[in-house]
C-alpha cells in the first residue's frame, strides 16, 4: 500500500518522513548515499525552471502534476532531479513506464546518473527494498505498489486511456500521494476530465519547460527540412480512437492504402535521392508493411532491419546497436521505437503510416529532432500525407490538458482558415509551401472544389517566416476590439487567432487595440471564402 505524506513538504521539507512503512533493517539502506552514489548534474535553464515550478505548485497542494517537455527537450533529466530532490528529503520514489524497453532504458540511465533504484517488471523484479522503484504499470496492476511518498509517470498522455494508470492515481490521491506525469505530447482526450473518485480533474494542472519552436530557437532542438509526396489514396479507411483517444485510420485497414509495391519501391528511390548515408527511422503501417520496406532496401543492396513487438530484448538491443554503430543504417517499425527511443544521430525519419492522430505524429517526428553534431537539420521523408493533414512537426501545439467534454463543431470559416493554413503542393512547380503565392515559381494558388493526387517526386516542404510576439500581440488585441464592438465571447478570439497563427492563444495582454486595414482585410476575406462556401453548398444540394 502507498504511503499518506504531505505533498507540499515532499521536495522542499528537510525533516524525515519518519512514517515511512519500512523495516528498521533497511532503514540506514534508504538513507541518501555518498555523493558517488547520487552525484549532482547541471539542468539547461528551462529544465531547472520546469523543477521550481513543479515544486511551487506542489507548495500550493497540487497533487497532481503533468510536465509537458517536447522529445528530445531532456523531461527524464528533469524526472532524475526530482527524485534526487525527493531522495535527498528521505522519501521514497517510484518512476512508472508503460513499456518493458522503457523500464530497462530509465534503469540504464538512473544507473549512470548514480541513482540506486530497484526494479518491478515480471520475472525482472528485484530489490525492492530501494528508495526508488523503476516500476512496470502492468505489473503495479497485478502485484501493488510498495510504499511511496511520491509517484512520476513517464509517457503520461497514456494515463487517460488506462485503467491500469487511473486506479494507481486514484489511490494515491486518497492518501494524499503527489503524481507527476512527464509527457512531451499531453494531447490525448481526457487527461483534464474530472473524476469524483479524485474529486477533481485527473491532473489538475500541466507546467511547460518548453515549446518545440524555443527549443530550435535555444538550440535544444534541431529545425527539420520536410519532403512530401502526393497524399496516398485514404478514401474508405476506416477510423477508430487510439489508445491515446485520438480519431485515427485503424492499423488493420492503414496498411491497404499504404503497403503496395509501387509505394514502397518509391520510398526506397527517394531516400536513395535525399537521404543516402543516413541514419535513418522508418514508422511503417503494420509489421508487414514494414517487413516489406525492409526487404526491399535490402533488395538496393542498402543494410536495413525491421523491429517489432515480438523482437526478443536481446535481438532488439542488438539492432539499435548496429544502427549506433553505424552498421545498420535503416531500422522500421511500426509504433514501437515511437517512445522512448534515445538516438540523437538518427537524422532521417521515413513517415510511411499515414494518421491523424497528434500524439503519434509528433511522437514519431521527435526522434530525429536531437541535435548531434553529425547534423544540422533533422530530414523527414513524408511518405504518409501527414504534414499536409496536420501541419508541420515544428509547430507550436496546444497548452492545456483536455478535459473530456466535446469540443463545439467548427464553422465552415474556421475549417477554411485551417485548411488554407496547412502546407500544400503548388500546382505548377510542386513545391510545398504554407504560402498564399508560391515562392519559387510565383504562382497564385486558386481554390478548387477537389483534392487531385498526382504521381511525383518528393517536393520539399517550406515554412512561412515564424511571426512574432509583437506580431501576435498586435492580432490578438484587434480581435479583443472587434470581440468587444460585436458582443462576440471569448472562444470567438481564441478560435479565431488559433486559424490565423494554428497554435492558441498564450501568455498575451488583455488590452484591446483599434483594427488596422490589413485586419480588416483579412477578415472580409474570411467572410467571402465563407459566403463562397456556402453558395456551393447549395449549389450541390
Amino acid at each position: 500500500m502507498m504511503q499518506a505524506t504531505d505533498a507540499s513538504n515532499l521536495l522542499l521539507s528537510e525533516e524525515y518522513a519518519s512514517s515511512l512503512v519500512y523495516s528498521q533493517k533497511r532503514r540506514e539502506e534508504i538513507k541518501p548515499r555518498p555523493s558517488h552514489d547520487e552525484g549532482a548534474f547541471t539542468l539547461r535553464p528551462y529544465q531547472a525552471e520546469a523543477v521550481q515550478n513543479l515544486r511551487a505548485a506542489l507548495v500550493r497542494k497540487v497533487l497532481r502534476l503533468m510536465l509537458n517537455s517536447p522529445t528530445g527537450s531532456g523531461k527524464t533529466e528533469v524526472g532524475m532531479a526530482l527524485v534526487k530532490g525527493a531522495r535527498a528529503k528521505h522519501r521514497r520514489v517510484a518512476f512508472l513506464c508503460n513499456r518493458v524497453h522503457l523500464v530497462e532504458q530509465t534503469s540504464r540511465r538512473f544507473t549512470k546518473a548514480g541513482i540506486s533504484h530497484g526494479i518491478i517488471q515480471g520475472e525482472n523484479t528485484t530489490r525492492v527494498y530501494e528508495p526508488v522503484l523503476v516500476a512496470s504499470i502492468q505489473t503495479v496492476a497485478k502485484r501493488g505498489l510498495p510504499a511511496v511518498d511520491v509517484i512520476l509517470i513517464d509517457e503520461a498522455h497514456t494515463v487517460a486511456g488506462s485503467a491500469e494508470y487511473r486506479a494507481v492515481i486514484i489511490e494515491a490521491a486518497a492518501r494524499n500521494v503527489p503524481v507527476i506525469g512527464l509527457s512531451a505530447t499531453p494531447y490525448a482526450k481526457g487527461l483534464g476530465k474530472h473524476y469524483d473518485e479524485l474529486a477533481g480533474a485527473l491532473f489538475q494542472e500541466m507546467i511547460v519547460a518548453a515549446t518545440i519552436p524555443e527549443l530550435i530557437e535555444g538550440g535544444f532542438l534541431v529545425d527539420c527540412d520536410v519532403y512530401a509526396p502526393s497524399e496516398p489514396d485514404m478514401s474508405g479507411i476506416k477510423q477508430a480512437r487510439n489508445a491515446f483517444g485520438d480519431m485515427d485510420y485503424t492499423d488493420a485497414d492503414v496498411g491497404r492504402a499504404a503497403d503496395k509495391p509501387e509505394l514502397v519501391g518509391d520510398i526506397v528511390t527517394h531516400w536513395q535521392r535525399l537521404a543516402a548515408g543516413t541514419a535513418t527511422v522508418c514508422f511503417a503501417a503494420n509489421i508487414a508493411h514494414s517487413k516489406h520496406i525492409i526487404e526491399s532496401f535490402q533488395a538496393a543492396g542498402v543494410s536495413a532491419e525491421h523491429i517489432d513487438c515480438y523482437t526478443s530484448p536481446e535481438d532488439r538491443r542488438a539492432i539499435l546497436g548496429r544502427i549506433e554503430t553505424g552498421e545498420t543504417l535503416i531500422v522500421s517499425n511500426v509504433g514501437i521505437l515511437a517512445e522512448g527511443w534515445d538516438f540523437p544521430a538518427c537524422r532521417t525519419l521515413i513517415l510511411a503510416r499515414p494518421t491523424r492522430s497528434l500524439i503519434r505524429y509528433i511522437q514519431m517526428a521527435g526522434r530525429v529532432l536531437r541535435p548531434h553534431a553529425s547534423k544540422v537539420r533533422a530530414l523527414i521523408l513524408d511518405h504518409s500525407g501527414t504534414v499536409s493533414r496536420l501541419g508541420f512537426p515544428t509547430d507550436e501545439f496546444p497548452l492545456e490538458l483536455d478535459d473530456g467534454t466535446p469540443k463545439p463543431a467548427s464553422s465552415t470559416t474556421d475549417d477554411a482558415a485551417r485548411e488554407a493554413a496547412l502546407p500544400k503542393a503548388c500546382p505548377t512547380c510542386a513545391y510545398v509551401t504554407t504560402a498564399h503565392k508560391c515562392p519559387i515559381c510565383g504562382h497564385a494558388r486558386v481554390k478548387k472544389s477537389g483534392v487531385e493526387v498526382q504521381a511525383g517526386e518528393l517536393v520539399l516542404v517550406q515554412k512561412k517566416q515564424k511571426p512574432t510576439k509583437i506580431d501576435k500581440q498586435a492580432f490578438y488585441s484587434q480581435l479583443i476590439s472587434v470581440a468587444t464592438k460585436k458582443g462576440y465571447q471569448a472562444g470567438w478570439i481564441s478560435n479565431q487567432y488559433r486559424n490565423y497563427f494554428g497554435v492558441w492563444p498564450k501568455g498575451l495582454d488583455q488590452t484591446p487595440a483599434e483594427p488596422t486595414a490589413e485586419f480588416f482585410g483579412y477578415m472580409k476575406h474570411l467572410q467571402i471564402r465563407f459566403a463562397k462556401a456556402k453558395g456551393a453548398s447549395h449549389a450541390n444540394d
